[in-house]
């Protein structure tokens, strides 16, 4: 079998190159990582990382802690998150939340205790002062997703400002009736995911001088059903309908789409509908929507966390920036039709 030398001559680099392109440790450009992961493939190498463990103290294990993978945008940062690690040669623990009464405590204290990891990755996690300090009492470098945590670098989007981008885009085509499908009140714990996009809405809504209707201000779970499920309720009747609806979650959206066609109903004739994710649903339904790219979070997550390791400084987008986004126009969204029954809100006085 090929050792490191013989690596080493195939790829015309010396051993210690070869050594810090398998192993992660070390500067080495992304050409020559390349040509030495090819030679070590060819040749059948492949790197004892045991050894390599008890050499540099790393377990080229990082763990990522996240309260649920059931829902979309959560399994997608995983996907980023691990295909990335991949690439650099290091495995992935998942650390699930939300299993049940007290798993959340349980993992905190002593799953990432007991586990040796390099480093961490919180995927929306909003953790009190006595969690934070579990979590960094694994004294390994610590990267968040989805919001901040005192002196720790975070990926995150500015969930305030595009909020207010989506309700921009409906008002600058002409709509004043505009409803708005939040997060239900399990998104409320970490980040005020929910409550945060509804205060874009409520900033664009003001800006433009147009009243805020409570009537038309609802939750949901983020998913399909539940947009379904709120689309019903929100669209059901006609003199108060609202002429356009954005929604917290590109799965909300879908639903209501498809409650406003179980009813009837034209998108965008009727009305216009607007999410925010980026989900492979939106295609296939013409949603217009802002895109967070989930998974490109998860990959940038692990190239803070492998920088933090190399003692590198992070970017500095990673640390005070926030992650692009991307403003995806497609065809559920149009000026409001003339044809629409008359503005008859609920009399509130």
């Amino acid at each position: 079998m090929a050792g490191i030398k013989e690596v080493a001559a195939h790829a015309g680099v010396s051993a210690a190159t070869v050594s810090r392109a398998l192993s992660g440790n070390g500067k080495v450009s992304a050409a020559t990582r390349r040509r030495v992961l090819a030679s070590a493939d060819e040749l059948g190498f492949v790197i004892s990382y045991n050894a390599s463990s008890l050499a540099s103290g790393r377990t080229r294990n990082v763990g990522v802690v996240m309260p649920s993978v059931g829902r979309w945008y959560f399994s997608q940062v995983l996907q980023g998150a691990a295909t990335a690690l991949l690439e650099s040669g290091y495995d992935l623990t998942l650390y699930n939340t939300s299993d049940g009464p007290g798993h959340r405590e349980s993992v905190l204290t002593e799953m990432l205790r007991r586990k040796r990891l390099d480093a961490v990755i919180a995927v929306a996690l909003r953790l009190t002062d006595e969690e934070l300090a579990q979590l960094r009492a694994v004294d390994k470098p610590i990267v968040t997703i989805g919001g901040p945590l005192p002196g720790t670098p975070a990926i995150r989007v500015d969930e305030f400002s595009i909020s207010a981008l989506a309700t921009r885009h409906l008002v600058s085509l002409g709509h004043t009736r505009i409803a708005h499908i939040g997060g239900g009140k399990e998104l409320e714990r970490d980040f005020q995911l929910g409550g945060t996009r509804r205060s874009g809405y409520e900033h664009a809504l003001k800006e433009a001088g147009i009243a805020l209707e409570e009537t038309w201000v609802s939750s949901s779970e983020f998913s399909v059903a539940g947009g379904v499920e709120a689309g019903k309720e929100l669209l059901a009747q006609p003199d108060i309908r609202p002429t356009a609806v954005f929604c917290a979650s590109d799965e909300i959206a879908v639903g209501v789409i498809l409650a406003a066609r179980g009813l009837g109903l034209r998108v965008p004739e009727d009305v216009s509908v607007i999410g925010i994710d980026g989900h492979d649903l939106g295609g296939v339904f013409g949603l217009t929507t802002i895109s967070q790219d989930p998974a490109g979070q998860g990959a940038a997550a692990v190239a803070a966390v492998l920088a933090l390791m190399r003692d590198e400084a992070v970017l500095p987008a990673t640390k005070a920036g926030f992650y692009p986004t991307e403003f995806i126009v497609r065809s559920s969204t149009a000026v409001p039709s003339t044809s629409r029954p008359p503005d008859r809100r609920p009399d509130r006085t």
